[in-house]
């Protein structure tokens, strides 16, 4: 494999797919940056809740 074939492999490697860039988060709006695994949980626990 030539070193060009090389570089060409290496950047379609690194592509993600559409479906893995474009993810709905909007279940997360109320929980604060830098949160811990608790609140995530709690957060979403509170919002099954309602």
């Amino acid at each position: 494999m030539s070193d060009s074939e090389n570089v060409q492999v290496a950047e379609e490697e690194q592509v993600e797919p559409d479906d893995e860039r474009e993810v709905d988060t909007s279940h997360l709006d109320g929980v604060e940056d830098g949160c811990g695994c608790a609140e995530v949980w709690e957060h979403l626990s509170d919002e099954r809740d309602e």
